[in-house]
């Protein structure tokens, strides 16, 4: 070829890239169209499942769908009988008890993509176990996550309903069901070639975290025993008579004894509860008492250009919004539980009352501005961003990531470890099964967390990177698309999550040869090539380096702070009941933080509201249930542009709390007195893991300094006892445990 032959085929090139190019945007035009049009039909079907007399088989040759796409779209059209499907259901339960030690999971084999094999690491002297760990093994319930995808959904509408993201449910999250293990291997995704991957190494445009200029409202609020009549209002308490305890008539009496009252906590008796046994499930039966009919009463609505329903239905821990029906615009009164902070466990509401006042106390010393909003997630929020800098790089406030990259976060950031290790990993009789916590947790690991647009590493990048090169990496803020090997004679506990089929299941392959692709956080990879038993083979296939910073550091501070002094007082107070109220108040610290963090996740949500019959419905809902007045629904959320979105944060310290799960070095300075963690408990003596404790078959020399972060013994109960085979087995088991650790004490 000559000069003049290969300036013709640039030229030529040149053209046909923007041939290309024209052809790219068309087809991106026709995609977008036919998502549209997609939304469109499925909107259509939810509205024709509001028609009593609506049937799945002709919407769904109407639509073109087939008639299971009609019933996903529109459960209420499920012509399965209801007994039918009752029965098969309790089928699966039956046959499916909870699944801890999971087999090995073994994809089927695929075109291998480029790797890099990660050297196996010694342990240098400041390891990972500072990377972030996680608290909770009680975390209290929230709104459930709607099962995260690959790619997010398109903007939705803002949601009026109370954002509430959980970090855990408050009965522990059961263990993965066998039958969804055996369904074999989840397949995550991954980060595309091309400019759609350049997507997934950018922010959103226009979208940072930024400090208030504003100071928070505080609201009326009192405390409601609604099982004793009692209300808390300022100083003194009033007995009520609460009728039959519907909304309508708790709201009636406390309004008439405390005019003004804005939030309503009810600290004992649930009344949503109430004639349960009449539904299906816990969650019908709480939908329908905060719809309970009143004339006087009516469901409080949103602002802005979402108009709907404000009421939150969650089986526990619901919300009720209502506003005077004669002025339904003159002010919202809520009626919340007081389980969203902390378990009251039998005080009473005065009790609570004073937590509450210790707690904003303890807050403000921190924050001048500190006001306690109506969850702990939004007051944790809220707090963090008077912490944002207002000097030095991040002054300007905190990036968001782009949707492509938060939504891949969402699919591959797994929350807390919860696996429950069956036989024959573990004895049929347990010796004993002890207990142990890991105190305040989460505020042990906020001290670096990654900032800013990451930089995709590639295989090949990895490769080329010398060992002190990809240790850096592995110990900075990352998260590593891998390839796993068990080694042959490993005969501990599994050290990485592998994917299996369900909503965001994970279990934690042990058997040696296993090989599982997964992702996980450089701490948790780190620890697989490091740890002192034997390295794991780590294959890199891909992965995301972003910036160490220091966004939650001050707030964990402050928070920490706040435990602290809240956690001496409940011990060392001369009244019980402040010792028991200033206890209290640091469980509720405990939330902010737990649940605050959970905010920054702002994973896709399923919002709740309801619609006046016969009124049209909000696209894509799904009916929960109807009355002679409204219709009760529920959506996901999606994604929306939230200034407060940071994924990043949340799953980075998920990722190091399961890393300290396994080992966690205390330290004298810079100087390692004790390990603990299940690595350094014998193998086969681990019955459990619950996020932020462990359950072994006998003690251990894990020291406890009352900081945050150490092992506390929590439990201890005599055997020889028979192995738990199910969650709930073992629950009722680790009660009884912590009941004779208080009968005994610490040293039996």
């Amino acid at each position: 070829m000559d000069r003049k032959t290969y300036t013709a085929e640039l030229a030529g090139l040149r053209e046909l890239r923007t041939e290309i190019t024209a052809a790219e945007k068309q087809v991106a035009a026709a995609q977008k169209e036919l998502d549209r049009l997609a939304a469109l039909r499925s909107r259509r079907v939810a509205g024709l499942a509001g028609y009593e007399g609506a049937q799945a088989a002709p919407i769904a040759k109407a639509s073109g769908l087939t008639l299971a796409d009609v019933v996903r779209i529109a459960p209420l059209l499920d012509p399965t009988p209801a007994a039918v499907r009752a029965a098969k259901a309790d089928d699966q339960v039956a046959a499916a008890p909870v699944q801890a030690s999971a087999p090995p999971v073994e994809p089927a084999p695929v075109a291998a993509p480029a790797v890099a094999i990660a050297p196996a690491l010694s342990r240098p002297a400041a390891v990972i176990e500072q990377l972030a760990p996680v608290d909770a093994e009680d975390q209290a319930p929230a709104e459930q996550p709607a099962p995260a995808a690959a790619a997010p959904a398109a903007a939705p509408v803002a949601a009026p309903v109370e954002p509430v993201v959980s970090v855990a449910p408050v009965a522990p999250v059961a263990a993965v069901p066998r039958a969804a293990v055996e369904a074999g291997p989840r397949e995550l995704p991954t980060l595309p070639e091309g400019p759609a991957g350049a997507r997934f190494e950018a922010v959103t445009t226009g979208l940072v975290s930024t400090r208030p200029k504003f100071t928070q409202q505080a609201r009326s609020t009192v405390f409601l025993d609604a099982a004793a009549g009692m209300l808390a209002v300022r100083d003194h308490v009033v007995r009520l008579d609460l009728g039959a305890r519907t909304p309508g008539e708790i709201l009636d009496a406390v309004l008439a004894t405390a005019p003004g009252t804005e939030r309503i906590y009810i600290t004992a008796g649930a009344p949503w509860h109430d004639g349960a046994e009449r539904y299906s499930t816990l969650k019908d039966a709480v939908a329908a008492w905060l719809n309970t009919p009143s004339q006087r009463w009516t469901t409080a609505v949103g602002s802005g250009r979402d108009r709907l329903a404000g009421h939150f239905v969650h089986q526990r821990q619901p919300v009720g919004r209502y506003a005077p029906a004669a002025a339904p615009d003159s002010g919202t009164t809520e009626i919340r539980s007081m389980g969203e902070w902390f378990d009251a466990d039998g005080a009473d509401a005065v009790t609570c009352r004073q937590a509450f006042t210790l707690l904003w106390q303890a807050l403000r010393r921190h924050w001048d501005d500190a006001v306690l909003m109506g969850s702990p997630s939004q007051t944790g929020r809220d707090l963090w961003s008077r912490t944002i800098p207002t000097t030095g790089k991040w002054a300007g406030g905190y990036p968001v990531l782009s949707e492509e990259l938060r939504g891949l976060l969402h699919a591959t950031g797994g929350q807390g470890r919860t696996e429950l290790i069956l036989p024959p990993r573990v004895p049929e009789q347990l010796p004993a099964l002890v207990e142990y916590d890991r105190t305040f947790a989460y505020a042990k690991h906020l001290w670096k967390s990654p900032v800013g647009t990451p930089r995709r590493i590639t295989a090949r990048a990895f490769a080329a990177m010398t060992e002190q090169e990809q240790t850096k990496a592995l110990m900075s803020c990352s998260h590593w698309n891998i390839r796993v090997t068990v080694p042959a004679g490993w005969n501990h506990v599994g050290l990485l999550p592998a994917p299996v089929t369900g909503d965001r299941a994970w279990v934690y392959p042990a058997t040696p040869g296993a090989t599982f692709t997964t992702w996980a956080g450089g701490a948790e990879v780190h620890l697989a090539l490091s740890n002192h038993l034997m390295p794991w083979k780590i294959e890199i296939l891909s992965g995301l380096l972003f910036e160490d910073g220091k966004p939650l550091d001050e707030w964990g501070k402050r928070l920490k702070a706040a435990w602290a002094d809240l956690t001496n007082l409940s011990k060392l107070h001369g009244d019980e009941r402040q010792r028991q109220a200033a206890y209290l108040a640091s469980r509720a610290v405990r939330s902010v933080l737990l649940f605050g963090l959970g905010g920054f996740a702002q994973r896709p949500r399923l919002v709740s509201g309801t619609t006046p019959v016969g009124e049209a419905l909000p696209a894509g809902v799904e009916i929960l249930g109807r009355d002679e007045t409204v219709v009760t629904w529920q959506r996901q959320a999606g994604f929306s542009r939230d200034p407060y979105a940071h994924p990043e944060w949340a799953a980075y310290v998920w990722s190091g709390a399961r890393a300290a799960l396994l080992d966690m070095k205390y330290r004298q300075g810079k100087e390692v007195i004790a390990s603990a963690g299940a690595l350094h408990a014998k193998p086969g003596s681990v019955v459990y893991f619950g996020t932020d404790g462990i359950a072994l078959t006998e003690r251990q020399p894990w020291p406890y300094r009352g900081e945050v972060g150490d092992y506390l013994l929590k439990g201890h109960l005599s055997g020889p006892l028979a192995h738990p085979t199910s969650q709930e087995q073992y629950l009722k088991l680790r009660g009884l445990g912590r009941a004779e650790l208080a009968r005994t004490g610490a040293d039996q």
